[in-house]
């Protein structure tokens, strides 16, 4: 609740004079930019999330089997998240992630320089501390939510904690990837680059609180990452990222090529398939080669594990699965679907959108 709504006097734009009240487009701007980051690592989340339940079904119905990503510990299939920095950003990461993944309050943990300040997350028992080193060592995807000044300090304090699996996804817009990469001495990065299109005065939920906005279908659609409409546009490679990750998820498991691409695909709701076959053949589904060049697939045993996935090259270079994003329409609208599903929200079937190949990159 805005305590302040009604009380003109009191609000921030009373206080700007006239001649610089052309830049309060910038106050709903970052708004903006922080509902969708806030989407987009939900829907990681959620990814995730849904994963570490695929994988533990298919241990517990592989039990006796010596497949060995059956064989993994219960609590090490589930997924662990660790929040790193309490301000701003971080505090409305932890809320929505609490509320709309939701991951328990046992499975989250935020590490800041005054844990003392973050007494509401307390109260629900996440716990608090400032423990950067622990706190990597522990989760499976870590949120950067530090100041790029911090950040060299922190990644010299971590990098010899993570583990290989452990996901690393940043907020620190001004550091970009190749830099992150030698500061962690780690490869499984993922960095959402945002692009504000020029002259776009009105962003979706400028006005609402993150968890409001998050929870409105309107609002939802506009921070879907294949539509530019909405005021912010998301680099496409971003996608790359995380379907790569999410197959890392499945290696670290263990899983075989054909066990990753099937739990993948398991990811993607039975409707979105059931609608390709509305007006003609059904479409395929994700298949080694949206992932793998064929000369490297046609030289890989059935049962070989799948390469391990450098993130941080899979989102500065073209990869056959970004090829395929741009160039097969199907594969859009799964995505699309994908994301909007997670959210309890449908599109128009023809309203499904494609950020251009041109989109921000370093």
């Amino acid at each position: 609740m805005d305590l302040l709504e009604d009380l003109e006097s009191l609000q921030f734009e009373r206080g700007i004079e006239e001649e610089d009240r052309s830049w309060l487009y910038l106050q709903h701007r970052c708004h903006g930019l922080m509902i969708k980051g806030c989407a987009h690592a939900t829907f990681f989340c959620k990814l995730l999330h849904n994963l570490s339940k695929l994988l533990q079904e298919k241990q517990a119905s592989r039990c006796s089997s010596t497949e060995s990503f059956a064989n993994a510990p219960d609590d090490d299939n589930e997924l662990k998240v660790g929040i790193i920095g309490g301000g701003h950003l971080g505090k409305q990461l932890a809320r929505v992630l609490l509320q709309l993944v939701p991951i328990p309050a046992e499975r989250l943990r935020i590490s800041t320089r005054r844990p003392e300040a973050l007494d509401e997350f307390q109260k629900l028992e996440v716990q608090c501390v400032y423990d950067n080193s622990h706190l990597v060592g522990w989760a499976n995807l870590v949120f950067l939510c530090c100041l790029p000044s911090q950040l060299p300090s922190i990644c010299t304090e971590i990098q010899n904690s993570f583990r290989k699996a452990c996901i690393v996804y940043s907020f620190v817009s001004a550091v970009p990837i190749p830099r992150l990469k030698n500061l962690l001495n780690h490869t499984n990065i993922l960095r959402a680059q945002y692009q504000c299109v020029e002259g776009f005065a009105h962003i979706p939920g400028a006005n609402k609180e993150i968890i409001a906005a998050l929870q409105d279908p309107v609002i939802l659609q506009a921070t879907c990452p294949s539509d530019p409409t909405g005021g912010v546009i998301l680099n496409i490679k971003w996608l790359d990222g995380v379907f790569y990750a999410a197959l890392n998820v499945c290696t670290a498991k263990a899983a075989h090529l054909w066990q990753a691409l099937q739990l993948v695909n398991e990811l993607f709701p039975a409707s979105c398939f059931k609608k390709c076959r509305k007006d003609g053949p059904p479409c395929p589904k994700l298949q080694l080669g949206h992932f793998l060049n064929e000369s490297y697939i046609e030289n890989l045993p059935p049962k070989s594990p799948l390469p391990w996935f450098d993130l941080t090259i899979v989102q500065l270079r073209d990869t056959p699965f970004s090829d395929n994003l741009l160039t097969h329409p199907a594969l859009q609208d799964h995505v699309t679907h994908l994301y909007c599903n997670s959210f309890g929200i449908s599109l128009p079937e023809e309203q499904h959108y494609l950020a251009p190949p041109d989109s921000p990159s370093e």
